[in-house]
């Protein structure tokens, strides 16, 4: 732990022309880190005039989730009103930091060869939960699947309209689900009907927030899981989304298992060319909110990395207009973008 007189600053301002605003910030975006020797996070401000300045922050995974963005920013405006009155900003201390979160969850989740742990039960669950399953997914690709994934991934985005988002969140409430659950049936008849078959495993982020305490805190808590959708005997909609139900409150009643652990423990068969367990992701998110500034007009911005995490991420936000933005990325070395 790098106490914070002791960190280098991790900002640095670059002055530009216009035209040359977007491929400084696309620099900035793909600049990625050495984890043994970097602090896991960094921001450019990038001046293209006397009152024009992008400022890209770029941090790790893993010393940030979607859920930390929040505190984050509400942290940077609050210093940036402080500094713009030549003031040092004063921060309330957190009741807990994120190194006690990981004793925590070392001390709950105990040793996983003892039967009474938390962390042997949940093991048990996943083990029978995953048992038997096809990898990888039957996706119908324009190339054949390499040898070793290049991690290349492309972005499409498109939107899903408010009159749409209200259909399944009036759908979700009279079938006693949730709007990702609704999504992640969806995404399963998607996938069936491209001939992936009928046992279709999706991947999806959970927040890992379980304690108030944790609820400002910046930090990687997120975990994930894999929802094992099962469309055998051709169920109706409505049948599907009950058993996705099922499957989802069971997976959140054993979600403190870290992914990584569970995949060293149950040993699936590993390879170089795709993802263990599941190779599909849905993700629906909170939406960030309004940034607010003092003295800015400020927006956010949407940018390509040029990576791909798995073959298909479905990263779905909500927006201000009662519908949802989703950013769709794909494996560049399976799909082209049409296809996506």
């Amino acid at each position: 732990v790098l106490a914070a007189d002791r960190a280098p600053s991790v900002l640095s301002v670059v002055e530009t022309a216009p035209d040359r605003r977007a491929a400084e910030v696309d620099a900035a975006a793909r600049e990625t880190f050495d984890l043994a020797a970097d602090v896991p996070i960094r921001a450019r401000l990038v001046r293209t005039g006397p009152a024009d300045h992008t400022l890209v922050l770029v941090v790790h995974h893993i010393a940030l989730d979607g859920e930390s963005l929040g505190p984050l920013l509400r942290d940077l405006a609050a210093a940036y009103a402080e500094r713009r009155e030549g003031r040092a900003p004063v921060w309330e201390p957190l009741p807990v930091q994120y190194a006690d979160y990981t004793l925590w969850q070392q001390d709950v989740l105990g040793d996983e060869s003892d039967p009474e742990s938390l962390a042997h039960r949940q093991l048990e669950y996943w083990r029978g939960a995953l048992a038997d399953m096809a990898q990888p997914l039957a996706l119908p690709t324009d190339r054949p699947r390499p040898k070793r994934t290049s991690s290349d991934g492309g972005l499409v985005t498109f939107g899903i309209g408010p009159d749409l988002l209200a259909a399944v969140e009036k759908l979700a409430a009279e079938r006693d689900t949730t709007v990702s659950m609704v999504m992640h049936a969806a995404l399963a008849v998607l996938l069936r009907h491209l001939g992936c078959g009928d046992d279709i495993p999706i991947g999806a982020p959970i927040a890992g927030r379980t304690d108030e305490e944790l609820r400002d805190l910046v930090g990687f808590f997120v975990n994930t899981w894999v929802l094992r959708v099962d469309l055998s005997g051709n169920p109706t909609f409505h049948e599907l989304l009950g058993r996705v139900r099922d499957r989802s409150l069971g997976a959140y009643d054993n979600q403190d298992m870290p992914f990584e652990r569970l995949v060293e423990l149950l040993n699936p068969d590993r390879s170089t060319a795709y993802h263990p367990f599941f190779q599909v992701m849905l993700a629906w998110q909170e939406p960030l909110g309004r940034l607010e500034f003092a003295g800015l007009d400020v927006a956010s911005e949407t940018l390509e990395t040029g990576t791909a995490k798995f073959d298909l991420f479905f990263n779905m936000i909500p927006d201000a207009s009662g519908g949802a933005g989703v950013r769709l990325e794909y494996a560049t070395d399976l799909f082209d973008r049409s296809t996506a």
